[in-house]
Order: structure tokens, then C-alpha cells, then sequence
């Protein structure tokens, strides 16, 4: 094999090493980084470009069904996942999270099975929080993580077992440029998962647990084959035995629920399961068919979980794990304690209570809760109704599922001004807190992150795009839009802070909520407003 400081031949780091980052930012980890990218970004790429030519074939009316090349493998019922991994065979409740000092011990802390830790959706992707998130896991994984803020200690409980820990990278779109390969920025993905695992991963075994993953934003089983070359390349480099790793997947992409069989196919000897990432998904439907009319929906709030696509997608994707062996994720409540409302706060939390009931009723292995509060409802719900540590034996052999049920848009609801008002408030309030490097915000009582905030624009933008009116009687066009959207800034900015970026926000939201220009994602539009790339330096001299 080539010399490290061969290998790195190539290799910037533009961002800031301090001397905290350097025990991250080791040359034979950026070699390793290096590895990754140059074995596996031209494939990144070639599946990116993919993606665009999918999408110009939904434009123009066509409509995802299930793949007449991949049938073997969905009708071929013998094949299983792997068999669940230790530390992931109970996992009724997981609590998902940034990667903040704070947030890493509070989570290990709180009474869960699992803890997300996120350097995507919840994460901007600044160089401090994506390599502070590395340090954080890296002291974490070695039960090293506690810390003194002001006259406060956060300390690692030793009461009993800690949440088994996953991280989840950046979806396949992201780069991250303040590392740079041959010229080109690195892939975030590879970046996230490549210094997590190259540093933590037989540490992580010693601990009961092993490297394992949440894979977001996949859009077909191509981009699940690449995780697992990227894991069996992975393994193999540090000589850990392959099946260590284990990934669950995000189905929180319309395409990808099309493709459900073949992603665990795909990653089988390392899947962990499948998990409903419900908001994204909706954001997915709307931004896949956002120039087909029969495709437009009402208020978010009345896309729930019952309504028909939703249901469809829930079960199929139960049946569909449980066939092969693995565990079927329920999705995030993200409401927070109201502490000043007590009849307010009941209603909230009832609703979390009714939503974790469907949930296990329905099959599902475990449930997310986004504050720590939240786990002792989903807890109790999951222990009453799932009194063994999963429901693998819940087949749900009743459930056919074809593609109509799956684009089944019959969704009960208006669009009213109050629900354009508060996709406005929603869109603005996490871009304003994401571009001063916050990626998860508190805004009436739910804890909002990218996936939210993608279904406010989204809507938006297909509201105007095809000229929706609303329930008052009046036509969603440019300037209507225009004009709410001037005047939430204007109520929020005064509300706010001084130095608060509101206007800034505002500048980028205008052009996702006319119908017309489109970003592939916010986080993306967004991400040269959080960059810091300075004077390069080369790996091989830190």
C-alpha cells in the first residue's frame, strides 16, 4: 500500500485546525478521507447526475412504479438482512440530536435505547460544528465526553447501560469544502462517515457496540450499493471484519420507497432496517412532482399520518423489513415541553402519546423522540404494546400495497393564509438560526429542523406555481406571496434579537417561493453563506 504522506499528495484542509482538532485531523485519517473520496466520488457524482435526469422524466408526467428489473429480488423471499447487531437488537426508543458537547451528553444521558447523533438535518454543516461533532463522538465512544460550563457539570451517568450510539453523515449532495481532494471539495458524506469510523470503530466494539449508521436522503438501491462498497472498502482498509458496520436507511425520499426491497438487498450482510423519515418524505412528494397539479397538497398540518400516501408508505415499509429480518423505524415526534402552558403542554403530549400508539400498533421496532422529555411517553407506549424487544414476527401478510396507494394524493384540506403564514414563519426561522450555524430550532414548541423547513418552501412553491386558492378566496400568485412573506420578516426581525439575520434569509427564501427557481435543497443554496475556507493547508504537514 502507498505511504501516507504519498497518499495525501493532493489533500487541503482550508478550514482551521486547532489544536483540539488535531487528534481528528491526523494525516493517516485525512489519508483515509482520501481513499474514500478517490475510490468513491466519481460514482457520488454519476448518481447525483442520475438523480437530475429522474427528475426531468417526472416533470414531463411520469410517475415512479416499481422496478420491472429488480422483481427477482423483491419476489425472491428467502433472502434476509442481517441478523440485528449488538446494541441494536432492542431499540424502542431513539432520541435524535446534533453533535454539541451538551446534546452528546444529555442524549447518553437520557432513557432511550439509541442516540442519533446528527451531522445532517439537526447539524449546519459550519467546519467548527462538523469537526467539534468528530471531537465530541471520539471522547463519547471513550466515556470521556464530561465537561464543566459556567458552574454547571455535564457528567455520564453510571447508573446503567448508555443508549447505543449511531451516526448519521450528510446525505450523498453535500460536500464539504473546506477539505479539498485533487481540486475537488470532499464529499460530506464521506468526510462524516470516514473520521467517525476510522477513529471510533474498533473503540466502539470494545464498548458492546460496533460503527453504525443512519443513511439519509437515498433516492434508489444504486446509492444503498454504494454504502456498501464504501463499508466493505472501510472494513477492509483497518481490517475490521465486514458485516461490523451497520446502517439504517432513511426512506424519506418518494423514489426510494419504490425501491425498499432492493435498499436492504443492497446492504444486507450490514442493514440494520429501514426508518420513516416522515417529513422529509413529504418534502420529497412535493419536490418530485412539484410541476404536476395532482400533486398539490393542503396545509401541513393536515398531511398527517393517516392520510392515504402516508399510510401506504408506513405499511409497506413494516411489511417489507419484517420479510427480510429487519427492524422498521417509526418516525420523529418532535414536539418540546410547553412549561407555561400546562393545558397546552397536555395536548401536546397526548398527541405524541396517540402518534406512538399508531406506531406500535402498527409494527413498528422503535419510535424517535427529539427531547428527552418525550421518551418516557413513547417508552411507556412501546413497553404496553411491544413487550419483547422488537416485532420482527409482525409480518403484516395482510398488507398489499401497489403504486397508486403509494401516490394516493386524496389528502382532506385547505390551503388557508394562516397555513402560508406559518410555513413563512417556519422557512425563515430555520434558515435565520442555520445561517448563524444553528441546524435545529425551537419555533412554536416543535423543534424544527432542514425537513421541515423544506416542506414550508416546498409548499410555498407549489402553491403559487399553480395558482392554489385559498380557503379565504384568495389566488396564491408571486406577489400574494411576496407581500405575507415581507411582512413575517418584518414581525419576526422586530421580535428578534439585534444582529439577527432575518433579511439575509429573506434574500434566499424569495427566490424558493415564486414558482419559478428551484434549489435542490436549502441546505445547499445556503451552505457559501457558512463556509470559512482559509489559507489551504496540506494534510500531510498537520
Amino acid at each position: 500500500m502507498a505511504s501516507t504522506e504519498s497518499i495525501l499528495q493532493g489533500v487541503l484542509v482550508l478550514g482551521h485546525v486547532s489544536e483540539a482538532y488535531r487528534k481528528i485531523l491526523t494525516p493517516d485519517a485525512l489519508a483515509f478521507l482520501a481513499l474514500l473520496q478517490r475510490s468513491f466520488n466519481p460514482t457520488r457524482k454519476a448518481l447525483l447526475e442520475r438523480r437530475k435526469l429522474r427528475q426531468a422524466e417526472l416533470d414531463k408526467g411520469a410517475l415512479p412504479d416499481f422496478l420491472p428489473e429488480t422483481r427477482h429480488i423483491r419476489e425472491n423471499a428467502t433472502w434476509k438482512g442481517a441478523p440485528p447487531a449488538p446494541g441494536l437488537v432492542d431499540r424502542r426508543v431513539e432520541i435524535t440530536g446534533p453533535t454539541d458537547r451538551k446534546m452528546v451528553v444529555n442524549a447518553l444521558n437520557a432513557e432511550v435505547w439509541t442516540y442519533m447523533a446528527d451531522f445532517e438535518d439537526s447539524s449546519a454543516p459550519t467546519w467548527d460544528n462538523m469537526v467539534n461533532g468528530q471531537v465530541n463522538l471520539y471522547d463519547a465512544v471513550r466515556r470521556q465526553v464530561d465537561f464543566k460550563q459556567g458552574p454547571k457539570e455535564y457528567k455520564l451517568r453510571t447508573d446503567r447501560t448508555l443508549p447505543t450510539l449511531i451516526v448519521r453523515p450528510r446525505g450523498w449532495h453535500l460536500e464539504e469544502k473546506h477539505v479539498t481532494v485533487d481540486g475537488e471539495p470532499m464529499s460530506g458524506s464521506l468526510f462524516d462517515f470516514g473520521l467517525y469510523f476510522y477513529h471510533n470503530a474498533f473503540e466502539a466494539v470494545k464498548h458492546g457496540f460496533g460503527p453504525y449508521f443512519y443513511l439519509p436522503k437515498l433516492e434508489s438501491h444504486l446509492e444503498a450499493r454504494l454504502w456498501n462498497d464504501v463499508f466493505n472498502l472501510a472494513q477492509d482498509t483497518i481490517g475490521m471484519s465486514r458485516g461490523t458496520i451497520r446502517g439504517t436507511v432513511l426512506i424519506e425520499t418518494i423514489l426510494a420507497a419504490f425501491e425498499m426491497d432492493e435498499i436492504i438487498y443492497e446492504l444486507r450482510d450490514h442493514s440494520s432496517g429501514l426508518n420513516c423519515g416522515r417529513w422529509d418524505y413529504i418534502f420529497s412528494v412535493i419536490k418530485k412532482f412539484r410541476q404536476n397539479s395532482a400533486f398539490v397538497l393542503p396545509d401541513r398540518s393536515c398531511v398527517t399520518m393517516t392520510v392515504p400516501f402516508m399510510d401506504a408508505y408506513v405499511k409497506l415499509l413494516i411489511q417489507t423489513c419484517h420479510k427480510r429480518g429487519v427492524h422498521a423505524m417509526g418516525g420523529m415526534a418532535a414536539q418540546i415541553p410547553i412549561k407555561d402552558n400546562a393545558a397546552a403542554n397536555d395536548k401536546a403530549m397526548e398527541g405524541v402519546r396517540a402518534d406512538k400508539l399508531r406506531e406500535a400498533r402498527a409494527g413498528h421496532d422503535g419510535t424517535w423522540v427529539a427531547h428527552p422529555a418525550l421518551a418516557s411517553i413513547a417508552t411507556d407506549v412501546f413497553n404496553k404494546h411491544m413487550p419483547t424487544p422488537n416485532q420482527l414476527f409482525v409480518r403484516r401478510e395482510d398488507v398489499v400495497i401497489g403504486p397508486n396507494d403509494l401516490l394516493n394524493m386524496n389528502v382532506p384540506g385547505e390551503v388557508t393564509e394562516a397555513g402560508i403564514r406559518k410555513n413563512l414563519n417556519i422557512g425563515l426561522g430555520y434558515m435565520e438560526a442555520w445561517v448563524r450555524g444553528v441546524g435545529c430550532v425551537p419555533i412554536n414548541y416543535l423543534m424544527e429542523d432542514a425537513a421541515t423547513a423544506e416542506v414550508s418552501r416546498s409548499q410555498l412553491w407549489q402553491w403559487v406555481r399553480h395558482s392554489v386558492t385559498t380557503a379565504e378566496g384568495k389566488r396564491v400568485d408571486k406577489a400574494y406571496a411576496l407581500r405575507l412573506l415581507k411582512e413575517q420578516v418584518a414581525e419576526l426581525s422586530k421580535a428578534a434579537p439585534k444582529g439577527n439575520k432575518f433579511q439575509l434569509a429573506a434574500q434566499y427564501f424569495a427566490t424558493q417561493v415564486t414558482g419559478e427557481d428551484y434549489a435542490d435543497f436549502l441546505t445547499s443554496l445556503l451552505y457559501n453563506e457558512i463556509t470559512s475556507a482559509g489559507n489551504p493547508s496540506p494534510a500531510s504537514k498537520l
